[in-house]
């Protein structure tokens, strides 16, 4: 025990000269960043970042050499960030500042929504919790919904992006890539879905099971386990309940909200069907214009990020370096190219910190392309 003890000792000492020496090359750096920025100089830090971590690699012990890269490739992102910090403001984060001053203080209570399905949707019901009185249009599909608030046919929409169980909705993520838009709210719904029939019906009797995919993969443990029983996935759980109520046929069911049941007068043949009692699909209601509320605390953003290897590590160094949690980061193939990639990211960043515009005049400086999606906050909705 006083050997480790001692050795403990020998790290900290170690420790403490490394941060002395840290201290003096930000120092130096710094003062390199600021003659640079006053003389017009551009520092190409990916020239300098190769040329460093080449001489690393050969002078680094064999045993140590990947433990030096690492350490040098952070370095270098501290000094690109010490560099890129000396500028005024941010474009970005100027462009946030400048919707959170033209925003109402409070989320609107009455609003034209556009939402996806018909009526007892699961989007519908998020949309009539998001909202104190909102005036509902429905469309047949997610792009739809894209288009309807692109065009100010309607303020806001609301979209299901993400599930607990089964993860993200793809068609939507893909969707995000093509249309422009805010995230100006999200927000987690319970889902308890519940498989409906008309009067009559039995579990033994029923032959078909139709829902949303989604539904589908949510429900994936109580549907293997029925028997001769064809499951056909429809565009909405509502679409689904409305297909079953108007058929009038007793071997078909719907899985379903509660709400559905009861709009369209079906039976509950079992409740709960869900593969997770915590199952969760969360929402985000969108808007034409940027729009930032008080309390906005989370920030969704589109990469585009060069295909070359450590790109990537070098653009998620800059979020730990700020501390800048990442909730969630999702690759999509760019539809024009085979093998690039778009990476849509949530991360937990107050608009109002330092931390957030340093990231942003962090990350505009760099060679990513990076497009802003919203700043919002999230609600748990009962």
């Amino acid at each position: 025990m006083d050997q480790i003890e001692k050795i403990d000792k020998e790290v900290k000492d170690i420790d403490e000269q490394i941060l002395k020496l840290l201290d003096q090359r930000m120092e130096i750096t710094g003062e390199k960043a600021k003659l640079a920025k006053d003389n017009g100089l551009f520092m190409p830090f990916s020239e300098r970042e190769r040329e460093l971590i080449a001489w690393v690699t050969k002078m680094a012990d064999q045993d140590d050499k990947y433990c030096a890269q690492s350490v040098f490739h952070a370095l270098v992102a501290a000094e690109r960030a010490q560099y890129n910090n000396t500028e005024a403001q941010s474009d970005i984060y100027g462009f946030i500042m400048d919707a959170v001053k033209q925003t109402a203080l409070y989320f609107p209570q009455e609003a034209v929504v556009a939402c996806q399905g018909t009526e007892g949707a699961y989007s519908q019901i998020s949309c009539d919790k998001m909202f104190k009185t909102p005036s509902i249009m429905f469309f047949d599909s997610f792009a739809s919904v894209f288009k309807a608030v692109e065009a100010g046919m309607c303020q806001y929409g609301v979209l299901p992006i993400e599930n607990s169980t089964a993860g993200s909705v793809n068609a939507v993520y893909d969707l995000m890539l093509q249309h422009n838009f805010s995230i100006v709210r999200s927000a987690r719904l319970k889902i308890n879905h519940n498989l409906f029939s008309n009067t009559g019906a039995t579990m033994d009797g029923i032959r078909e099971v139709i829902s949303h995919q989604q539904a589908i993969s949510q429900c994936s443990v109580f549907l293997s386990q029925m028997q001769n029983v064809e499951v056909r996935p429809v565009a909405n759980t509502a679409m689904a309940a409305k297909y079953v109520a108007e058929s009038g046929r007793t071997d078909i069911a719907a899985i379903s909200s509660a709400m559905c049941g009861e709009d369209y007068n079906l039976t509950p043949l079992k409740e709960n069907i869900q593969d997770n009692n915590g199952n969760y699909t969360r929402f985000i209601c969108i808007s034409k214009d940027f729009e930032v509320y008080p309390g906005a605390d989370r920030i969704s953003l589109i990469m585009t990020i060069p295909h070359r290897p450590g790109a990537l590590y070098n653009v998620l160094a800059k979020f730990y370096a700020l501390g800048v949690n990442i909730r969630k980061l999702e690759s999509r193939p760019m539809p024009e190219s085979e093998s690039e990639f778009e990476f849509y990211l949530d991360i937990e960043a107050p608009v109002y910190s330092p931390e957030t515009e340093m990231l942003f005049k962090d990350l505009e400086a760099g060679p990513e392309k990076v497009r802003f999606l919203g700043a919002y906050n999230e609600i748990l909705l009962q």
